[in-house]
């Protein structure tokens, strides 16, 4: 009798199989009490299926698997196989061709350039992060009133260490120490893991996945990676991945055409294959595709431990069309060109991960217009917890990168984005993918001189960090890394021995301890509440000023004035809410300054109060507010009426 059972079957036929990794794949156990290791995989086409490895020399005679049911499950046990050992699936199609697969399923894979699969023990990690698991609240809608600042992050090229290896790679245990002191030092919430998921090619990124269960080999091994997300939590700092359920690559040894047909892809190539990538779309049409997604979003969550998932190209997913020419696309049922089935895969995701795992969070990376990512599957929205804010991001780097003289007339691109800042919950993103192919690192979008860059680039980060949105900052960024981010070398970590470099980091990092430290910041459920303009049209001297504060209240309010031009301003003033004092907290420009200032009573920006402050050229300042309490109205004590 083999491990799969009929409900097994039934449920992964119903697409509802969430913890169908527990049975598909290579699971370590017994049979008639003999140990060894039970194989099974989905090949509902293939005429038939055999397992070679290490156990067996790779003679795949050896161990021929039987098809059971009518769903297309292979399954057989191996006495001779152990943990530790690689294999591959022999399947042969019904047209007599064959193919060496690596299994979908598997724990664990072969470090590149080989492309096997390991067999791999993943139960029996201890772990000790309950109380930062308690600490979180229980449902994720609770934690958009918290602070989530996000280092994006690259493990392979964060930082090398060439005595480990030609590649230089850190194992998941040393990055974890290393990467959790930076992390917590600069003040940030969140790391964003690229690349985690198993990748045949390093210039992907590990956005071309063919191992979906396997953290890759090229950092360890998946207990590694547990320790890496524990030790992360252990420190209060919570883990994101990259997930891509979008495509696939065309490697023979993966997914594609798994059982000599279009198995885990669209069959028919306008929907199946993305022109623009050169890969594979994953067919959500099918139960048992849309389960192999689901159950794999679940098991990072609930095996790793992990927050949450940042979906990669969901636009690639919602569109019909995207990235096709007429006449290269099919249109749905109803004529149009949204993916009907795409959509049903994300509302069952996100409600199966609410209903499981209510602490996690979903992101999309959605670089449209889509209407109601962030709103629940029950509401009309497709459930998703957050969405990166790509037309903000797009506007705030088209207009950081003019030179001063035409700022004035791309003014607006700085102030569109308030008019919809609280339609979703948005994450303001400044990824890996703006500081690439030949897009230029981040201070060197800044125009001017060398000096100018800097100041620029402060004032940039200062206006992201006052408007609303939760933060994304990609590695490097935070200290002006000056080339280009490459996959193949580590960043410029030495470029912190020069003082603007490192007047830079230190700049951000008050940013982010500022952020994390008012609520006014972070608490913005309340929508506009939230959010006021002091003076949004001051386009001719391209300054911007804005106060954040909590919901009906002034106290802690912060007041942002961004300063784009390298112009001094000293006859400088801003109106104020209220009568008071107000403290300088941070200056770009004087990172000493802790001026204490007090309103005038006199009328600017269509406000009572002002103050005088001046700015310097490129100046930011954030000012903390102490409004004035009105005293209390005197009453007169009644003593009765007196008569004469």
């Amino acid at each position: 009798m083999g491990r799969i059972t009929e409900l097994d079957q039934y449920l992964f036929g119903e697409g509802t199989h969430y913890e169908i990794y527990d049975k598909l794949g290579a699971h370590p156990g017994h049979q008639n009490g003999q140990k060894g290791v039970w194989f099974a995989t989905w090949a509902p086409h293939a005429e038939s299926v055999s397992v070679g490895g290490e156990f067996n020399s790779w003679n795949t005679k050896a161990h021929p698997m039987v098809k059971i049911g009518p769903g297309g499950i292979w399954e057989t046990f191996v006495p001779e196989a152990r943990v530790g050992q690689l294999y591959k699936y022999l399947v042969r199609a019904m047209d007599q061709t064959e193919q060496y697969k690596a299994d979908p399923y598997a724990f664990q894979g072969e470090l590149r350039p080989g492309n096997a699969s390991r067999i791999a023990e993943i139960d029996g990690f201890r772990w000790t992060d309950t109380k930062y698991q308690n600490s979180k609240h229980a449902h994720h809608d609770e934690g958009l009133s918290d602070p989530m600042s996000i280092y994006e992050v690259h493990i392979g090229s964060w930082k090398k260490d060439y005595s480990l290896g030609e590649d230089g790679f850190y194992d998941y245990r040393r990055a974890a120490h290393e990467l959790a002191d930076y992390v917590k030092e600069m003040g940030y919430t969140h790391v964003e893991l690229m690349g985690i998921a198993e990748h045949p090619f390093d210039g992907s990124w590990g956005y071309q996945v063919t191992g979906y269960y396997a953290p890759t080999a090229r950092y360890g091994a998946p207990k590694d990676f547990m320790y890496f997300v524990n030790y992360m939590h252990k420190m209060g700092i919570g883990v994101i991945l990259d997930w891509v359920p979008a495509h696939f690559p065309r490697d023979a040894y993966g997914l594609t055409m798994f059982d000599g047909t279009p198995t885990y892809e669209y069959a028919d190539p306008r929907k199946g294959e993305h022109p623009d990538w050169g890969t594979k779309v994953f067919d959500y049409a099918k139960n048992e595709v849309k389960n192999f997604l689901i159950a794999n979003a679940l098991f990072w969550v609930e095996k790793y431990h992990v927050d949450g998932l940042r979906v990669d190209a969901v636009a690639s997913m919602l569109y019909l069309d995207y990235g096709r020419r007429d006449g290269e696309w099919v249109p749905n049922q109803y004529g149009e060109n949204k993916n009907l089935e795409a959509i049903d895969f994300f509302r069952q995701l996100s409600t199966i991960m609410e209903k499981r795992n209510p602490r996690a969070y979903i992101i999309a990376e959605e670089s449209t217009a889509w209407p109601d990512v962030t709103k629940r599957p029950d509401k009309g929205g497709l459930g998703f917890t957050y969405k990166w804010n790509m037309g903000w991001m797009n506007d705030f780097l088209e207009y950081v990168k003019l030179d001063p003289l035409f700022k004035k007339g791309a003014h607006h691109k700085m102030t569109f984005g308030l008019t919809y800042c609280f339609s979703e919950n948005f994450i303001l993103v400044l990824s890996h993918d703006e500081v690439v192919h030949l897009k230029c690192s981040m201070l060197n979008k800044m125009p001017g001189y060398m000096d100018d860059k800097f100041e620029n680039l402060k004032t940039a980060y200062t206006f992201m960090f006052g408007h609303p949105g939760k933060k994304l900052l990609f590695m490097g960024q935070d200290f002006g890394q000056l080339r280009e981010w490459s996959e193949e070398r580590s960043l410029d970590w030495y470029l912190l021995g020069e003082d603007n470099h490192r007047d830079l980091q230190e700049y951000v990092k008050k940013l982010l301890h500022l952020y994390t430290r008012y609520p006014a910041l972070y608490r913005e459920p309340a929508g506009y509440a939230t959010f006021e303009w002091i003076n949004a049209n001051d386009a001719e001297r391209s300054i911007f000023s804005f106060l954040r504060k909590e919901e009906n209240t002034l106290e802690r309010s912060l007041i942002f004035i961004m300063n784009f031009t390298p112009m001094e301003r000293p006859d400088y003033a801003v109106g104020v809410p209220s009568a008071g004092k107000y403290k300088v907290l941070l200056s770009s420009r004087d990172p000493d300054e802790k001026r204490i200032l007090t309103a005038k009573h006199s009328e600017c920006d269509n406000r009572e109060y002002r103050l005088e402050l001046g700015l310097k050229p490129y100046e930011s300042l954030v000012i903390e507010c102490f409004p004035k309490k009105k005293p209390a109205k005197a009453t007169r004590k009644r003593t009765g009426s007196k008569t004469k």
